[in-house]
């Protein structure tokens, strides 16, 4: 176990696999061949034209083509295509993330048309005389995605019509109580980048790093039952876990791999020190 490895299983797509998903002039996303039959159903909604699926063409507003793909959704939803993953939160589907909205999207049903979601993921962490040392919680035995995974502090996905920092402070309140006047000293220092395939569904997502050194006094606890528990951990015991074992959610020992890098835990003699840091921005497609 690396470093890299950690770099790796996050991008382990293969876009062989999948062909591009166009909205309008502009792909959106990508299908998976397993998934392209459930398109063909459509062929009022979705056609197939030179190797690429197409959105109708008809639907040229990003209402119209909301209140459309909602439908649809809704529809793959009664039949069981997103277990128990449905959330009821609207995504944004663009280019890229300050991009105009082509359409809004159920979070569940993003990663089976290959859209790119956005995240904050946040570090909180404490300077002791003894050293850094990171707020690590564990995630709720009930949660549907990742049960009682290692997390990072603050995380979550970035629902559609709010700023990226404004939903970190949500986040903050709502996952760690971190009350807002503390929340807004969190400073955003990066981004993740990676090509993630699980079967049909294709991740091809981007974090937003934000860094938060937090008074010794204040002790984060779980407010919204997304979290077990938080325990303050040396960074050395966050550094040994991510480079030995699968503890963390997987995603989230990038951003804690940033981290290493940023505060000088990895150093540049490091013989995996350029690789590990090329590999936290994978923005372009597999071969891209």
């Amino acid at each position: 176990m690396s470093f890299l490895d950690h770099i790796a299983r996050c991008n382990n797509a293969d876009l062989r696999q999948f062909e591009p998903w166009f909205v309008g002039g502009t792909r959106a996303g990508f299908i998976h061949h397993a998934f392209a039959p459930v398109l063909a159903d459509r062929p009022r909604l979705f056609s197939r034209l030179e190797g690429a699926w197409h959105l109708e063409a008809s639907l040229d507003t990003p209402a119209k083509r909301t209140e459309a793909m909602g439908a649809f959704l809704q529809q793959l939803r009664e039949r069981g295509q997103f277990g128990g993953h449905w959330r009821d939160e609207a995504y944004k589907v663009s280019v890229d993330f300050g991009a105009p909205t082509l359409l809004e999207m159920e979070r569940a049903a993003v990663p089976w048309f290959g859209v790119r979601a956005y995240g904050p993921h946040l570090t909180g962490y404490v300077k002791r005389n003894d050293g850094l040392h990171i707020w690590v919680p564990r995630r709720s035995y009930d949660k549907p995605t990742y049960p009682g995974e290692l997390d990072n502090t603050v995380a979550g996905g970035q629902p559609a019509n709010i700023g990226i920092f404004e939903n970190l402070i949500k986040e903050c309140a709502e996952e760690a109580a971190i009350p807002r006047k503390l929340a807004e000293q969190a400073r955003a220092v990066g981004f993740i980048a990676y090509w993630n395939q699980s079967g049909a569904q294709l991740k091809p997502d981007v974090m937003t790093c934000f860094d938060l050194e937090l008074p010794h006094d204040f002790v984060p606890h779980a407010h919204d039952g997304e979290v077990h528990a938080f325990e303050l951990w040396p960074v050395k015991r966050v550094y040994e876990t991510v480079r030995d074992t699968n503890q963390f959610k997987y995603n989230c020992n990038l951003v804690l791999i940033d981290f290493f890098v940023r505060h000088g835990l990895l150093h540049a003699d490091d013989s995996d020190f350029f690789a590990v840091v090329e590999g936290l921005h994978r923005t372009q497609p597999p071969g891209g």
